[in-house]
């Protein structure tokens, strides 16, 4: 074996910190755990962000626990996305196990069974804090980037929430956009290009169709209202202990665009409303993103650039953002280059393909006296992985083989009951699932059509009004000018009788003075 000493030396490197740190378990050397070399991460760094990888069965999601439960002891919040459901057991306290004895003592650190305060969340129908947010909250810009439409398309989205301002038209949940954009191409699209240009018809239906997509994969559970109010994240309980808020995710693996507007519109509303952070010492919040290549994978080109934008940004509102896949490279290289802690879980070696993967993620770590990376990526065991972090000067720790800690709290789901019974204690519940639908831009438009076509309606009765009094009137008028040419051909009488004598005369007179 390598000389311990030496060993501890550079492990101690990597464990200088005046502040406040987590525990993950002991450094490991030739595959032996070095009892009492400690593997610490500063509380100071873990707002710049993380990556925990390896392959499926190797220990990412109990990582994950044993980091949510540190920093809820520290009082430090926490936001998990639960694709899997098999993180409720944290509101319970293990049961322990005769295992997690054997590897506590190798580490060198007691364990203690205790349970942690968690508040379960839903984008569904599932049971749960409803999250949910108004389109209008959400923006023109990121919808854009959400439904993935062209320039001119996102100009005319903009152009619609413009109007809707303009116009105080509330746009809450889809079916008010999809009212707005109806309206625009039909009967209000003389009013829209009077004062705002011309909206082509082809593109408000081609973003309809994106919309009635989105809608399709649950879109419309969660743009509405009750907004939740991400205050609500940084919750403490009466001990002290920050709140671990799990997002129930199970129902939508299959649906990544709402998955990826959900996480886009949470990170959008925390970097808008939360104070610049400053050096505080420690992070506000931590969210947890697991089976994260669901964000990548689906994204587009303006979603990632998006989301790279907001990974760089969100870190000076104090909130850490910790990514877990399966392997490093489901991660954007944007992305990756701002994660300061990574823990590498093994990954094997099956085919030629997973053997340059391997080489590959090696690549991703410091180069260390102690460990072949690509050789050791393959032969961690469960629990086990390859640590680094960031120092408080924000400098790469050395690479440490880790046998990490157990979690606190139960590895495994909560019972029916249990869950009820959490469900019933908590007090966000009946803040954020009321059903709200109070009147918006569907019902203002609706009233504004039906007004419109009753107006329309009283116009053309009044011109056929009009139009049969002119009628009647130009009737009568002729009426009165035959009258008056029949009233003219008539002679009066004594006319008639005085005409009669002058012809008779005449004709006596001319007899006359053919006889002389």
């Amino acid at each position: 074996m390598a000389d311990i000493q030496k060993f501890f030396d550079y492990i101690a490197e990597g464990n200088k910190t005046k502040g406040e740190f987590i525990t993950l378990g002991a450094a490991m050397l030739e595959g032996e755990t070095i009892t009492n070399a400690f593997v610490n991460i500063p509380l100071k760094t873990l707002n710049r962000h993380g990556l925990i990888a390896g392959a499926t069965g190797t220990g990412k999601t109990k990582t994950l626990q044993v980091l949510a439960e540190n920093l809820s002891e520290k009082g430090i919040p926490v936001l998990l996305m639960d694709m899997k459901g098999d993180l409720s057991g944290i509101a319970e306290p293990s049961p322990g196990h005769p295992k997690i004895d054997e590897r506590h003592e190798k580490i060198g650190i007691p364990f203690e069974a205790k349970k942690f305060p968690v508040e379960i969340l839903s984008l569904s129908k599932q049971n749960g804090v409803r999250l949910r947010a108004t389109v209008s909250e959400f923006g023109p810009v990121l919808l854009s980037r959400i439904l993935d439409v062209s320039e001119t398309q996102a100009g005319i989205i903009s152009v619609l929430f413009k109007y809707c301002d303009d116009n105080k038209l509330p746009l809450l949940d889809l079916k008010d956009f999809k009212k707005v954009l109806q309206y625009a191409t039909n009967e209000g699209k003389k009013e829209l290009t009077e004062e705002y240009g011309r909206i082509s018809s082809s593109s408000t239906g081609a973003i309809l169709r994106k919309v009635v997509a989105l809608e399709q994969q649950g879109g419309d559970l969660f743009f509405g209202e009750k907004s939740f109010d991400t205050d609500d994240l940084l919750r403490i309980d009466e001990n002290g202990m920050g709140y671990i808020n799990i997002v129930r995710l199970t129902d939508i693996q299959d649906r990544p665009q709402l998955f990826s507007t959900f996480m886009l519109s949470l990170l959008a509303e925390i970097y808008s409303t939360f104070p610049e952070q400053g050096d505080s010492g420690r992070p506000e919040l931590v969210i947890f993103i697991d089976e994260a290549h669901l964000i990548f994978n689906e994204a587009s080109k303006a979603l990632l650039n998006q989301i790279e934008s907001i990974v760089k940004l969100i870190r000076s509102k104090g909130v850490g953002l910790y990514f877990v896949t399966q392997n490093p490279t489901d991660v954007p290289d944007a992305v990756l280059s701002q994660l300061g802690l990574k823990i590498q879980h093994a990954l094997r070696a099956f085919t030629a393909k997973d053997r340059k993967a391997i080489k590959l993620t090696a690549e991703n770590y410091p180069i260390s006296d102690y460990y072949d990376t690509a050789q050791i990526l393959t032969k961690l065991g469960i629990g086990e992985a390859l640590v680094t972090a960031l120092n408080e000067k924000g400098i790469p720790t050395p690479l440490a083989a880790t046998m990490l800690r157990a979690p606190m709290s139960r590895m495994d789901v909560l019972e029916d009951d249990e869950l009820k019974d959490l469900l019933d204690a908590s007090e966000l519940i009946p803040k954020y699932n009321q059903e709200i639908d109070r009147e918006s831009a569907y019902e203002l438009l609706n009233k504004k059509i039906d007004i419109a076509e009753q107006e329309e309606v009283r116009e053309k009765a009044r011109k056929e009004t009009e139009a049969i009094e002119r009628r009647d009137s130009s009737q009568r008028g002729s009426s009165r000018r035959t009258t008056t040419r029949r009233k003219s051909t008539r002679m009066n009488p004594f006319v008639k009788v005085l005409t009669s004598a002058t012809v008779i005369r005449g004709v006596l007179g001319i007899l006359g003075k053919m006889m002389k």
